[in-house]
């Protein structure tokens, strides 16, 4: 009997640890869930970790935001986890439903939150728009992008003597996302990179089976981007471009008088169409001198992959649809005219 009495005291000792660390763990197991988000946040919190902190204040300074319910227990997992040592400096966009462990990670990675602008650079922009729009975005100073921009050679073409500005048509219209305080040097970059990425191999080597420079497909895909309104019928203008070329006859599009003139118009009177300028294609034969806007990827391609037809000319309907009229010969043009004339009756 004396003898059964310390096995069962020691029995009794191991169940209450047993029960003790189990509790504990238990404990530890709520106190590394993540917190329930307050009924007044929206979620998310920036924290701040400045230079050198201690494990210690990241953990008071995590508690403090309510990100985690007990500082203790995140010093202690960190250093479990061996990323005590490892947290970076910055401003983090934390959330209330993240676990320890990925606020950690989080911590480790630095993956700091950044200010960005996202900015849309519409098709068919010029130079001058385009720094309008990224200068309206709080993005550049207009003058220093515009400068730059007007007078920087082109990564992947040329400049031509005639050309208006160096990098017409070779800032790719897109939807970008820009940390704030970007040098114009890096949006001007990156809009120049994304040309590049859509100027493909399969589609240089079809330039280059065309025996057309980059250069004179921006110069083209500009053209068709400013001509066309309805999709399906960029290979068609295309076509009537390419075929125009092929036989030496004057382009005579509307959309080089206008940006001749560097002016916004909708309609082109006969006398704008005598303005003195080498994009003026009604008196200066073949491609002006460069891109007269930003071509999006689909007047690109419509420019290396023109439509296999025979059609010389397009004339715009003018009955509100933004389609055209398209001939083959000169007097199917012009009784085009007539279908035009009925259409303006109508409206």
């Amino acid at each position: 009997m004396m003898m059964r009495t310390p096995l069962r005291i020691l029995g009794g000792v191991a169940l209450l640890l047993a029960v003790a660390f189990g509790l504990l763990a238990l404990q530890i197991n709520t106190l590394l869930q993540p917190v329930d988000i307050p009924a007044a946040a929206h979620g998310e919190v920036f924290v701040t970790i400045e230079p050198g902190s201690p494990t210690s204040g990241i953990a008071a300074a995590l508690q403090e935001a309510g990100l985690i319910r007990s500082s203790t227990v995140f010093r202690y997992w960190a250093k479990y986890r061996a990323m005590d040592h490892k947290f970076k400096a910055g401003n983090y966009l934390l959330s209330y439903g993240m676990t320890i462990e990925e606020i950690m990670k989080k911590l480790v990675a630095g993956d700091v939150f950044r200010n960005t602008v996202m900015v849309t650079v519409p098709e068919g922009l010029t130079l001058e728009q385009i720094a309008e729009r990224l200068a309206a975005s709080g993005l550049v100073d207009y003058e220093e992008f515009f400068e730059l921009a007007s007078t920087a050679a082109p990564a992947l073409g040329q400049v031509l003597p005639g050309q208006r500005y160096a990098m017409e048509g070779y800032l790719f219209p897109d939807t970008y996302e820009f940390e704030e305080g970007a040098t114009a040097q890096t949006i001007l970059n990156r809009l120049q990179s994304q040309l590049a990425t859509v100027l493909d191999d399969r589609l240089r080597a079809r330039a280059a089976e065309l025996d057309l420079s980059i250069h004179q497909v921006l110069t083209l895909a500009s053209l068709i981007e400013r001509e066309v309104q309805v999709d399906s019928e960029r290979q068609l203008v295309s076509a009537v471009l390419h075929n125009r070329l092929r036989r030496k006859m004057l382009l005579q599009i509307d959309a080089t008088v206008i940006y001749a003139l560097g002016e916004h118009k909708t309609v082109v009177l006969y006398k704008d169409l005598e303005v003195d300028s080498p994009y003026n294609t009604y008196k200066v034969a073949g491609m002006p001198p460069g891109p007269i806007a930003a071509a999006g990827r689909r007047s690109i391609e419509a420019a290396l992959f023109p439509a296999d037809v025979d059609y010389l000319y397009y004339r715009a309907k003018e009955d509100g649809s933004g389609g055209h009229y398209f001939a083959k010969t000169l007097a199917e043009h012009n009784a085009n005219y007539s279908k035009v004339q009925t259409n303006r009756s109508k409206r």
